[in-house]
């Protein structure tokens, strides 16, 4: 008689977890939490397991069982099984996503959304839209200059302080052709992603010196993490911003730096739009950001080719000598249309020896836009030759 109850026990445990069926054990707990949050909604995704392919079911579990808790509610089946199979395409196409390891594609390819955006069904029309760009490329850094060096032309979105809203999810940005930082770093990264190259948006909810937020896209090759921006084609780890990541702070929660994730890490990404969401999981990367620029500022204060530019702001020209004088600005540094860097001056409670300092290639003419004291933005030029220069910007 024991041997009846024990088999069937066995068959009623079988029973109960083949909606798993093709789904590795470690899962199941988590499905089962998914499935209750989910309520109504817990058929599609049910469904969503049922009918992905033998291949995709683990990536389909990672999906739902990380997921918000809002997406377990809305989601569709369609929308769950379309996302996948075009990730899974782009990962059987290109050797770059062929080489990345589960952990990765799962986290960083796989996902359909970045931040809180909108859930919109991007991936079938980004894999068309740059496929082409990347189909003569035979390594991950071709793929990453291609896309990074076409995706504006062809979204025909740009930065604009008059869209929307701050985070708008790519079709939204490409119907106004405008988008924020923010909106400009998910379509990069969604662009990444269906062509299987492993992307994240980063950013800080505030620079070291309060300038205020920023974010960006990074991108995963040959075992580690790159940074880059929408306008930055054909470069990593080497933006406008470096100098400011480089004084992030990584146990303040608004100066440090962030780099998203879909599964859950116990760190949220601080969203300066909605500080109450907390469902945007992250990884606090301000050290590689800070170890990185103190190694990147050794090599080139030692190159011979750069040179020091120091920017101090002051009340007027009568008033420019203590440091009572002095006026905290906003202002950014330019090469031609490149932005070479920005910053905040020091003002009159900091130290005199506190100094907004830049290191640029020397024998070029920058521009300097800078905020004035009636608040309207003005510009001056700087000729960095030999010697370091010291720039004294005045407000009135």
């Amino acid at each position: 008689m024991k041997y009846i109850v024990l088999f069937l026990a066995l068959c009623a445990f079988a029973c109960s977890n083949n909606k798993y069926a093709g789904v590795p054990e470690k899962y199941y707990p988590l499905l089962d939490q998914a499935l209750a949050k989910a309520g109504t909604n817990a058929a599609e995704l049910q469904k969503a397991l049922d009918e992905a392919p033998a291949a995709q079911k683990e990536g389909m579990a990672f999906l739902i069982a990380y997921m918000p808790e809002r997406d377990l509610q809305e989601l569709t089946a369609a929308f769950l099984l379309e996302n996948a199979a075009y990730a899974y395409k782009a990962r059987e196409q290109y050797p770059w996503a062929k080489a990345v390891p589960d952990s990765i594609f799962f986290n960083e390819v796989l996902p359909y959304v970045s931040l809180n955006e909108k859930r919109e069904n991007w991936r079938p029309e980004f894999y068309e839209r740059f496929s082409k760009y990347v189909a003569g490329c035979t390594t991950v850094f071709e793929a990453i200059d291609s896309i990074n060096r076409n995706v504006r032309d062809e979204v025909l979105v740009d930065y604009n302080t008059e869209r929307e809203k701050p985070d708008q999810a790519p079709f939204e940005s490409m119907r106004q052709h405008m988008a924020s930082c923010t909106g400009l770093s998910i379509i990069l990264t969604d662009a990444f992603r269906a062509v299987g190259i492993p992307s994240r948006v980063a950013g800080t909810p505030n620079w070291h010196d309060e300038r205020g937020n920023h974010n960006w896209t990074e991108v995963w090759a040959d075992g580690k993490w790159y940074f880059t921006e929408y306008y930055f084609p054909g470069q990593l780890d080497n933006a406008w911003f470096f100098a400011d990541a480089g004084q992030a702070v990584k146990d303040d929660l608004q100066k440090a730096i962030y780099a998203s994730s879909f599964k859950p890490t116990g760190v949220y990404f601080p969203l300066v739009w909605d500080e109450n969401i907390r469902y945007v999981a992250a990884e606090n990367v301000t050290d590689r950001y800070v170890d990185m620029y103190k190694e990147h500022y050794s090599a080139i204060a030692q190159d011979g080719d750069h040179v020091q530019l120091r920017v101090m702001a002051f009340k007027d020209r009568q008033h420019a000598k203590e440091s009572g004088d002095r006026v905290a600005t906003n202002l950014d540094v330019f090469d031609d249309k490149l932005q070479m860097g920005g910053g905040r001056t020091s003002g009159p409670t900091q130290d005199m020896n506190d100094v907004l300092t830049f290191m640029l290639p020397k024998n070029k003419t920058y521009t300097i836009n800078y905020v004035s004291g009636d608040n309207s933005m003005k510009s001056t030029t700087v000729t960095l030759k030999d010697k370091p220069e010291v720039l004294k910007l005045y407000m009135k």
